[in-house]
């Protein structure tokens, strides 16, 4: 049933998301308009299945929350009283694929026509230790909502979309408020992920400063950071970097010293709150949307050297860590009064992605207020021009006389930025010619 303590829309100045209603006794419903998944006829079947006639299934946490706030809804999980054993049977004699994806926690991922859910157990800690706890299955709905991290995770939905709150999550996700279930010391201590998880929710869903007893207990036991694995802690940074509030967290986490044991310096937060500026300027189509890691490049200054240990410290691929490098050390190239010619030069160098990032990069800089205004118009040009091939090879060297070997590759380095130099003018006879008795290569016959 859902809890007497749920609010009712006037408790809170705020409001829910088109296509929420309330009821005559307060209480909150989801609509296919809010809800979309509540018209999914997967969906309801698998909730119709695993409940039958003796247990209850809802959609719980971020679907719900997400609906609440109008926010896209990417993943359905669902919460039942159904033990593993009833969900797996109940979905393979329904036609359905139930895999146990994580059984010894109750969750079993059931394919319907392609289309994975979650459903898991409710459950109640016995005893936790980091990410892993010792769990048991039960019937309590309250129990399964006070192990969960914050309020706003711990809503749920049933089938036709009402809404159950038990532990005051509907006024914390209206009011933009993220709030630790219980005392914050203890859900922190159950897992010290959660400290970076209070601010990456911060950044998305929070509004203001963040709250009091939560941040108070995260900077109490931010020294349970270091115990955890640099995998997780790259997972929830490469969330909170991109997250619209980054700027505002992030200072905040550089001021409390909690972003100094994330990162082990002095991260340059002003520096990616001037990324996110000029990122914004920018036409739609030519942000790009896998800019997490360029985003801690900015973090990192004008120091390819952090980047390097930053990388390292989050266990980040070694894609995105060469790439931060690239655009730190690329930047380094780029004036203040970087032009078009400079930019065919960059791309014909290092590529139209690299161009754009260090270009992003550069600009980062106090000091690049001319760099800064031409920005949008050189990223634009940066992605459209295409990258010329130099009309010299190493074959046309060695017939020209050179011999085999390292001087074809010196040669072929020197005819490169004599080619830059000519902004591309020079084909492949007039670079050849470069080549004469006075030049610093001379053909060996």
């Amino acid at each position: 049933m859902p809890s007497p303590h749920q609010p009712s829309l006037s408790d809170s100045p705020a409001a829910p998301a088109t296509g929420v209603t309330r009821a005559p006794d307060g209480h909150l419903w989801l609509t296919p308009r809010s809800a979309a998944w509540l018209a999914d006829r997967r969906l309801a079947k698998l909730m119709r299945v695993v409940a039958g006639e003796d247990e209850e299934i809802r959609v719980v946490g971020g679907a719900v929350r997400n609906a609440l706030l109008g926010r896209t809804v990417s993943d359905i999980d669902l919460a039942t009283t159904a033990t593993p054993d009833v969900v797996m049977a109940r979905a393979k004699s329904a036609g359905m694929k139930p895999v146990p994806t994580g059984i010894d926690h109750g969750t079993v991922t059931v394919v319907v026509d392609a289309h994975p859910f979650e459903v898991t157990t409710l459950r109640e800690d016995v005893e936790t230790h980091g990410r892993r706890a010792t769990v048991r299955f039960g019937r309590d709905w309250s129990a399964d909502a006070r192990r969960r991290d914050f309020t706003i995770n711990a809503l749920y939905a049933t089938a036709d979309g009402e809404v159950v709150d038990l532990v005051g999550g509907i006024s914390d996700c209206l009011e933009r408020r993220i709030r630790f279930i219980g005392s914050p010391q203890d859900r922190i201590r159950e897992d010290y992920l959660r400290i970076l998880r209070f601010f990456r929710f911060h950044a998305i869903y929070g509004d203001g400063q963040p709250d009091a007893g939560g941040l108070a207990a995260c900077i109490a036991l931010a020294d349970g950071i270091a115990t955890l694995s640099a995998e997780r802690i790259g997972q929830e940074m490469l969330k909170l970097v991109v997250a619209e509030a980054s700027n505002r967290v992030l200072q905040i986490m550089a001021e409390t010293g909690i972003l100094r044991r994330i990162a082990d310096f002095d991260a340059d937060v002003a520096a990616l709150a001037r990324l996110n500026a000029l990122l914004g300027q920018l036409p739609a189509e030519m942000r790009p949307t896998d800019d997490a890691g360029l985003r801690l490049a900015a973090l990192c200054g004008e120091s390819a050297a952090a980047a390097l240990h930053l990388a390292e410290r989050m266990r980040l691929s070694n894609a995105m860590r060469d790439r931060m490098v690239a655009a730190i050390d690329l930047s380094k190239t780029v004036g203040d009064d970087c032009d078009e010619r400079a930019v065919r030069a960059l791309v014909f160098k290092a590529g139209n992605q690299r161009t754009r990032d260090c270009l992003l990069v550069a600009a980062c800089r106090p000091t690049a207020e001319k760099l800064q205004l031409r920005l949008p118009d050189l990223i634009v040009y940066a992605a459209s021009f295409q990258r010329p091939h130099l009309p010299v090879n190493g074959r046309d060297l060695i017939r020209h006389g050179l011999v085999p070997g390292p001087d074809v590759g010196a040669a072929i380095a020197t005819l490169s930025e004599r080619w830059i130099d000519s902004d591309f003018t020079l084909d492949r006879d007039r670079l050849i010619a470069t080549l004469a008795p006075d030049s610093p290569i001379v053909p060996r016959r």
